[in-house]
């Protein structure tokens, strides 16, 4: 008789949606202001669309570089780098400190936190 083949791994387990208790707001005392990543240009740096209407070239800070995947449409953390010199036709230079998950977006969007200018769910690209 022939062994039957079947699936391997564990079966009947279920994706239960984590619990938000806390949630990172962006400091305004530091400068930090809510982005979304428009597009990924290589070497960790993003061009992102931030909450004042600018758009900046955004730099994956070390300490998240390894840990965490940012993609396109990601809602994030940005701050802003005030010693940078705007040009007419530059774009401005920020740090990525922080990406949201799908369960804190959620909880932002039933709070009413995300900027209108930020729309999430009609992201022009």
């Amino acid at each position: 008789m022939a062994k039957k083949k079947g699936k391997k791994g564990k079966k009947g387990k279920t994706y239960d949606q984590p619990v938000i208790t806390r949630v990172k707001y962006p400091s305004k005392e530091l400068g930090e202001i809510f982005a979304i990543v428009v597009d990924i240009l290589g070497g960790d740096r993003m061009r992102v669309f931030c909450e004042d209407g600018k758009h900046r070239i955004g730099r994956i800070r070390g300490k998240i570089k390894k840990r965490v995947w940012i993609r396109r449409g990601d809602l994030v953390i940005v701050n802003p780098w005030e010693w940078e010199t705007e040009t007419k036709d530059g774009l401005g230079k920020g740090e990525i400190t922080w990406r949201y998950t799908r369960a804190e977006i959620s909880w932002l969007e039933r709070k009413n936190r995300i900027p209108d200018i930020l729309d999430i769910n009609n992201i022009s690209f």
